[in-house]
């Protein structure tokens, strides 16, 4: 019989990348998105169903984060067998502009979904999406036995999800267990993220599009890895015996320069021509320098990150090439097909996302 999951945040990066790798693995899937006026699943056209098929695997159902009434009733309703919470507001600079709402949101809706599961009174499987931003000034590496120290509003909240996450595997033996993951990127990063803002503007520049790019700290280290391997960290930590806590990085760390160099270096182009500095950019608490200690993953989980970081970079130019209507280059294609199996692979990861998104699938 399969599996069920449910997933908060179903239509962010990550949500759509662990919603293919679930119905790879045969899940029934169902996923919670914002009621709004304009479509805004872009991210999961190409894989959509619709509510009238038979057989369907993928379910949608209206929820927010910010209340709880209707979580218990869904969940008890639904029965699933793991919960994945990936919904929050996940902007580390815009959570300084809105710290109350990312602490109602990111902080507090792990509470409300972790009280709805107890009152359900289901089993289940409880993931809770951690950042590295906790770590904030934390000297690295930085493991699971690292304290914390946030440096912004987000990575305050996220923290309170996290030891509220262990609180209800303590108090009441629930399998809730917290992924601690750095960075990770791909094409469906959001735009204003600074990886994707970088891409996207070398495929821009690169095609006459644009001329110009503005950014904030570039000596900023961070461990960049590739969002679809860690979906595949958070599935392999619902499985284990026993719930716990895990970090999932690369074990590297580059400078926002560094990523500047290696993209636009793959185009031929010199960054410094193009990029200029804007302190509307800057943090109010900057977190200078980010790299994971990820030994238990690899050692208990056997997760072993494969994309590299120049190839990171590589995938994430070409699919923004492709996103303008230029055949891209290609090695990025060539990276999925030879390290990556059937459930990611260019032509539908990348390709049949795009082409979904632009013709907006869901609104036709």
């Amino acid at each position: 019989m399969s599996k069920r999951a449910l997933i908060t945040g179903i239509t962010g990066q990550d949500g759509s990348y662990l919603t293919e790798l679930l119905l790879g693995k045969d899940y029934e899937v169902h996923g919670i998105i914002r009621r709004a006026s304009t479509f805004n699943t872009e991210r999961i056209d190409h894989i959509y169903e619709d509510p009238q098929a038979n057989n369907r695997r993928l379910h949608l159902h209206h929820g927010d984060l910010s209340t709880a009434e209707q979580f218990t009733n869904l969940i008890y309703n639904m029965q699933p067998d793991e919960i994945y919470h990936l919904g929050a507001q996940s902007h580390v600079r815009v959570s300084f502009d809105v710290p109350e709402f990312t602490g109602d949101v990111t902080g507090l809706g792990t509470t409300r979904i972790l009280e709805a599961v107890r009152n359900s009174g289901i089993t289940c499987r409880f993931y809770q999406a951690g950042s590295s931003e906790m770590f904030g000034s934390a000297t690295p590496p930085q493991s699971e036995l690292t304290p914390f120290h946030p440096r912004s509003p987000y990575g305050a909240a996220k923290v309170y999800g996290h030891w509220m996450t262990v609180n209800y595997r303590e108090a009441y033996r629930m399998f809730s267990a917290n992924g601690i993951l750095f960075n990770h990127e791909s094409p469906r990063r959001g735009e204003t993220f600074v990886t994707r803002k970088i891409t996207r503007a070398v495929a821009r520049i690169f095609t006459g599009k644009q001329s110009k790019l503005y950014l904030g700290n570039l000596d900023a280290r961070r461990d960049w890895g590739y969002a679809p391997e860690y979906v595949e960290g958070m599935w392999r930590i619902l499985q284990q015996e026993a719930a716990s806590d895990y970090v999932l990085g690369t074990g590297e760390a580059h400078t926002v320069r560094d990523f500047l160099e290696e993209a636009f270096s793959y185009l031929d182009l010199d960054w410094r021509e193009y990029v200029e500095l804007d302190p509307r950019y800057l943090r109010p608490a900057e977190v200078e320098y980010l790299l994971a200690d990820a030994s238990r993953a690899h050692r208990e989980l056997e997760w072993e990150p494969r994309i590299k970081f120049r190839e990171l970079v590589r995938i994430m130019v070409d699919a923004d090439l492709e996103a303008i209507g230029i055949t891209p280059k290609g090695v990025g294609r060539a990276i999925l097909e030879e390290k990556f199996g059937e459930w990611h692979q260019w032509a539908g990861s990348v390709s049949k996302c795009l082409e979904a998104a632009a013709g907006s699938a869901l609104g036709d």
